[in-house]
């Protein structure tokens, strides 16, 4: 039976967060069920519906949760390098590293889909958003220029880029082609990339 009265709104918010979060770590997101969420927390399923609607909706929460989780992860391994290290070494280390340490939450972030009639709620785009700031931030200084439009596609097909090499090296298809080091064979291609573009700007 569920104890209704135990928690406030806000607090069954994040009891079912937490919650769904540590399944999709545990159990992947082919593993993960609202039911079960329910259950974990001694609430009915309808309270998981109550509070986020479906369980695509806390999906998408759990993911956007996840995404905050990285960006600080990135922040701190930029804070830890400072302003003069190498700190698109950093945005590198910082993506893979999150990916390995939580390989079913990172998973999970692009393995979800939401249905057709309902995208991502304001609070989850937001939310989302920062990461890609801080990247989008980092190529723009490497780079030495403002951020504008041609900086955040730039920075859209590094992430891009990364994420390739990161899939892999997640999923061991690295490994079957014979590449033993991924992550520096990305941070190559990145550091490829910022040198022409600087070229490029070098020579207006």
């Amino acid at each position: 039976m569920g104890r209704r009265s135990d928690h406030s709104r806000a607090e069954l918010e994040e009891l079912i967060l937490s919650t769904g979060s540590t399944l999709i770590a545990e159990a992947g997101l082919a593993g993960f069920s609202a039911r079960e969420v329910a259950r974990r927390i001694g609430y009915s399923i309808g309270t998981i519906h109550n509070v986020f609607g479906t369980a695509d909706r806390l999906i998408a929460a759990i993911n956007t949760r996840s995404f905050a989780d990285w960006a600080v992860s990135l922040g701190e391994r930029l804070d830890a390098v400072g302003p003069d290290g190498d700190r698109i070494a950093a945005l590198v280390d910082g993506y893979f590293g999150f990916a390995r340490a939580h390989p079913h939450l990172w998973t999970a972030i692009f393995d979800h889909r939401l249905p057709a009639d309902g995208g991502l709620t304001e609070a989850d785009e937001t939310g989302r958003a920062t990461l890609t700031r801080i990247v989008v931030e980092e190529i723009a200084r490497a780079v030495g220029c403002d951020v504008d439009d041609d900086i955040a596609a730039l920075s859209r097909s590094l992430i891009a880029t990364v994420h390739g090499h990161c899939a892999f090296a997640i999923s061991g298809a690295w490994a079957l082609m014979g590449e033993a080091a991924p992550e520096a064979a990305a941070l190559a291609r990145v550091r490829e990339a910022l040198s022409a573009r600087a070229l490029c700007i070098s020579a207006l």
